[in-house]
């Protein structure tokens, strides 16, 4: 049987090569985000369908509802980044709570009310899988702790899950190139040192990623659950 996907910030990068992976296994896939133009793209593209959504929101986020079937088998929380790339400079401590703030909302806000929201649709021997962050691990200010917080709090949520046939689990990558994460400002010595970091010698690529996000949401891995799967090449290292 066919699958519903509901990929958040499926527009570009890791999320859009999320959505071809499903789409090209023949699942449903609905992708959202917050700018039309690329998610009219990437849904051309794919043949998938594309709704506008602010997952911070949750007045948007219940009128997102409103278009989403009613089944939904696998939830990929993709939306998110980070936002201390679009801070406006100022240090004063306003601005700190506020781009403080700004992360946790993108990053673990968005995806604790993105599941809340769409929990009675999510069926039996489904999926939540998030995508987290090596900077849980080997910290980034306010964005790490925020990936810190969404790995922290998926631990209850496959808890709550689990009675009900569902995984959840999160795929924390490392250094991830084609994509809009730096904002075409990452400078070429730090992008050499974050390869050179990896056991595997090369940065990741979204379809990397994507695998991974396939896998977990897949038969094969009906028995794994509450788990962080580091997926940076060997950057982060555990036992």
């Amino acid at each position: 049987m066919t699958r519903t996907i509901l990929v958040t910030g499926g527009g570009t990068g890791i999320g859009r090569a999320i959505a071809r992976g499903f789409a090209e296994r023949h699942e449903a896939v609905v992708i959202t985000g917050r700018r039309p133009g690329p998610l009219k793209e990437t849904a051309d593209a794919l043949g998938v369908r594309a709704l506008k959504c602010d997952h911070t929101d949750p007045e948007a986020l219940m009128g997102t509802l409103a278009e989403l079937p009613g089944r939904i088998d696998v939830l990929v929380n993709n939306a998110g980044g980070n936002t201390d790339f679009d801070a406006d400079g100022r240090t004063d401590l306003a601005a700190y709570a506020r781009d403080f703030r700004a992360n946790l909302d993108a990053n673990l806000v968005s995806a604790a009310l993105t599941t809340k929201a769409v929990d009675e649709r999510l069926v039996p021997g489904g999926a939540v899988v998030h995508i987290g962050s090596i900077a849980a691990d080997q910290g980034a200010g306010s964005y790490g702790a925020a990936k810190a917080g969404l790995a922290s709090w998926n631990l209850d949520l496959a808890g709550e899950l689990g009675p009900r046939g569902i995984t959840a689990n999160v795929v924390s990558p490392g250094y991830v190139a084609d994509t809009e994460f730096f904002r075409d400002r990452l400078p070429d010595e730090r992008r050499g040192e974050l390869v050179s970091s990896t056991a595997t010698g090369r940065a990741a690529s979204p379809d990397d990623i994507a695998e991974a996000v396939i896998f977990l949401a897949s038969p094969a891995a009906r028995h794994i659950t509450g788990q962080v799967l580091n997926v940076n090449g060997g950057a982060y290292r555990t036992r």
